[in-house]
């Protein structure tokens, strides 16, 4: 049994013991994510963009996307999210480690983000602290995920906490993209003894090279639209194979997606593809166990098989196949699907703002539950694992106290609404600054942001970033 970090009972900054045997049951004790206070429904980007009443709610499976001014930033998120998750859960800066961030939207091409979280860090006398960011599209959060959690595994550990905090901003030229834009940042907390432990052996990896999506220049990303759906669909196919071929060597039968899966989390550009994604893994499943239902049965071929991807799969079975499997997607997926959908793609916290989701729909009925997790970054990096609630030892990271303590829905809730307009002003702030010195951020007002929030105060003239927090509530 491996030497726990301390507990709330210990006195603040005390040295954590040094851990006697290997880490057991590394996975996630605790997740916050944070999103802009500032958004925009996706009925109105509709009418004011002059499409179809549904092609962004239903065509994208979208409800609203949260976007920045120029006072916000993903250096401003990752320390609004990384105070969150400290002081939220009684962790104090002397019991970090290991600190990595995932991202794509960094301010700097060579200081990381990473450096300037420290300021917290060493304002507590902490700079013993492991790691750097992660830079890989969409799949970055998840290489530091991992990252975190082999160097608490491994006889490097000193016994203190890891932190992987991953923050994105996803901006699109005007187009069918745009309304796919969105913002927000998640830290986890990573450690032994966790409710959500990953686990090991049952993790799956396809690395390869496309140009599906790519930034070569400039403040929008280049993207090869059929491409990157393809690219990532078809990586799926390749990890569900390679995940239930360890899975069964593992446990000695066949992987059963119905069964075996509990909950699915995915990356999410937006939801409609997270609900192909699901249906696709759920025709595998049928396919592979023999029990395509007979509503299916139309799309047999002359051998009286069924079209599996690779092969390109009919638009019309994609679709009955959805809707087939809407009642099982909406039981294993759609609960932790929520800030995704109103918040838009934040990249590499894209699946992970569904952790905290799920803790706060879930809680303590996730002990005993497996949570396929799949992570896709284009390029290609992705990988397919699995996370399994459970009860720890020690009652400070328990689901059901994680889950009383959240406050997820009542922070989507209470935000205001924006135009249209306001979204196409904060992009165009977005053009002006990118690459920009010597100016002070001049939207949104800071009576509007969320008490706690840091945000950036000025950028030099040697282009040196200040930041503020504005007063936590009281």
């Amino acid at each position: 049994m491996a030497t726990a970090p301390p507990t709330p009972g210990q006195s603040a900054g005390a040295a954590p013991a040094q851990p006697q045997q290997q880490a057991d049951h590394v996975g996630i004790l605790a997740a916050e994510v944070y999103f802009p206070n500032t958004m925009v429904r996706h009925e109105d980007l509709e009418k004011h963009d002059g499409v179809p009443s549904g092609k962004y709610t239903v065509g994208l499976g979208q409800q609203g996307l949260a976007f920045c001014g120029d006072r916000e930033d993903p250096v401003s998120m990752a320390l609004t999210v990384c105070k969150r998750l400290l002081e939220k859960h009684n962790v104090s800066p002397m019991e970090v480690g290991r600190l990595e961030v995932g991202t794509e939207s960094s301010v700097d091409s060579s200081k990381s983000i990473k450096t300037y979280l420290m300021m917290m860090f060493e304002e507590a006398g902490n700079t013993d602290i492991e790691g750097v960011d992660c830079v890989q599209a969409c799949y970055g959060g998840t290489a530091a995920v991992l990252s975190a959690a082999n160097w608490v595994e491994s006889r490097a550990w000193d016994g203190r906490f890891a932190v992987v905090v991953m923050t994105d901003i996803s901006l699109y030229p005007a187009g069918p993209a745009r309304p796919t834009s969105g913002a927000g940042a998640v830290a986890l907390l990573i450690g032994p003894d966790a409710p959500l432990a990953l686990e090991r052996g049952l993790s799956a990896t396809h690395m390869a090279h496309a140009y599906d999506f790519y930034k070569p220049s400039g403040l929008y990303p280049a993207v090869d639209g059929p491409l990157s759906v393809y690219c990532y669909l078809n990586t799926m196919d390749l990890l569900l194979a390679r995940y239930a071929a360890k899975f069964e060597k593992r446990m000695g039968r066949a992987f059963c997606l119905d069964s075996d899966a509990d909950h699915a989390l995915f990356h999410a550009p937006y939801n409609k593809l997270v609900q192909k994604a699901f249906a696709r893994l759920m025709y595998h499943d049928m396919c592979k166990h023999g029990e395509v239902p007979e509503a299916l049965s139309k799309w047999s071929l002359r051998d009286g098989s069924h079209p599996r991807p690779p092969m390109a799969m009919p638009a019309d079975l994609e679709k009955a196949l959805v809707a087939h499997v809407f009642q099982t997607y909406d039981r294993k997926v759609r609960p932790s699907t929520c800030v995704a959908r109103q918040c838009g793609n934040m990249y590499t916290a894209s699946i992970w703002s569904g952790i905290p989701q799920l803790i706060e729909t879930t809680g303590a009925a996730l002990e005993g539950r497996r949570v396929l997790m799949y992570s896709y970054g284009s390029g290609i990096s992705a990988s397919m694992f699995s996370l399994v609630g459970r009860r720890p030892e020690a009652p400070r990271f328990a689901l059901s106290r994680l889950q009383a303590m959240s406050d997820l829905a009542m922070r989507l809730a209470r935000r205001v609404p924006k135009s249209p307009e306001d979204f196409e002003q904060a992009i165009q702030l977005a053009e002006q600054r990118y690459c920009a010195g010597n100016y002070k951020p001049e939207l949104p007002a800071i009576e509007e942001l969320e008490p706690g929030t840091f945000y950036l105060v000025e950028v030099d003239a040697r282009y040196r970033r200040i930041y503020a927090r504005k007063p936590a509530a009281q």
